[in-house]
């Protein structure tokens, strides 16, 4: 499966025209469509919607196409309606104009003194008539699913650069864990020796009441312990099981993102162990290398589903 990432974004566009009576000799304005689905990373799935109210209606069978297709992410909906009625004055119909005529006789009838309709009334009514009859059941559902569908695979594109990069610093960190392995003996030898050496220049100075093979013995002690406390083997090691795990994760793919970043907080928990067992510039300077890398990969995860 593939890896997706949270971000993306997907439009879609619809223009129609609506079919008139035989009466009229004029189509209908077109109108036009649009619909946008923006998307930004999230720990959970965040839904939220901006339409018309024209489009209210159409929010639960929205709301149920995205649940079944995306798992995580802040996801924003927006939808317009757009009509050349907005900028041209439309012809009002024969059966507006009748019914516009029979309801000003009708309150007449009750309020002689009620101002009459205006031309300019009959044209506002005109172009409410033809934005108010469009019906865009046929087309939202349709027309999200392209845009849902554009979405998925901008998110997939990314979040094929996102494994790529993380694939990259996987092996960065390798070379590193690699670099970090024989330093240990090299730092555990130097350190015995330097503990010895302290040891001998002690015992000359002494009076020589403590004896040689007790000295000895003492400095072996210390020092084994000092091999004990910067000793980095076992960190090495859980550090590259979870580099294997987070590959054999980014290869399987699908919804990974929380698992990755549990993954990366000990990653993070495993370099900084190292940073403070180490006896050695070389060592320290692995662990800030390895904790840079690691905080990069953290601000990639956290944009994976």
């Amino acid at each position: 499966m593939p890896v997706y990432s949270m971000t993306g974004y997907a439009s879609a566009q619809h223009s129609t025209a609506k079919s008139v009576s035989d009466t009229e000799s004029k189509s209908a304005p077109a109108s036009h469509l649009g619909l946008e689905i923006r998307s930004v990373n999230s720990r959970f799935l965040d839904l939220s919607f901006r339409l018309p109210e024209e489009l209210r209606q159409f929010e639960p069978a929205l709301r149920e196409l995205l649940v079944g297709r995306l798992k995580r992410g802040k996801v924003e909906v927006r939808a317009a309606i757009e009509s050349n009625t907005q900028n041209t004055v439309q012809d009002p119909s024969t059966r507006l104009l009748q019914r516009l005529n029979a309801v000003q006789d009708n309150v007449k009838a009750w309020l002689p003194n009620a101002a009459p309709l205006s031309v300019a009334d009959v044209i506002r009514l005109a172009a409410n008539e033809q934005t108010s009859t469009q019906d865009w059941r046929e087309e939202i559902l349709p027309l999200a699913e392209t845009a849902l569908k554009e979405l998925l695979s901008a998110r997939q594109r990314e979040g094929a650069r996102l494994a790529s990069m993380l694939t990259e610093h996987i092996g960065q960190l390798r070379t590193l864990a690699a670099q970090a392995v024989p330093l240990v003996p090299q730092l555990v030898a130097q350190q015995r020796q330097r503990f010895l050496d302290r040891w001998k220049e002690a015992m000359d100075l002494s009076d020589g009441a403590t004896l040689p093979e007790a000295a000895q013995d003492r400095a072996l002690t210390e020092a084994t312990a000092f091999a004990i406390r910067i000793d980095v083997a076992e960190e090495i090691t859980r550090l590259n099981s979870h580099l294997d795990e987070l590959e054999r994760l980014i290869k399987k793919g699908g919804e990974l993102g929380k698992r990755l970043d549990f993954l990366i907080q000990e990653l993070h928990r495993e370099a900084n162990t190292m940073g403070s067992k180490s006896a050695a510039l070389e060592l320290t300077h692995i662990s800030v290398d390895m904790k840079v890398l690691i905080e990069q990969m953290r601000e990639q995860v956290q944009n994976i589903e």
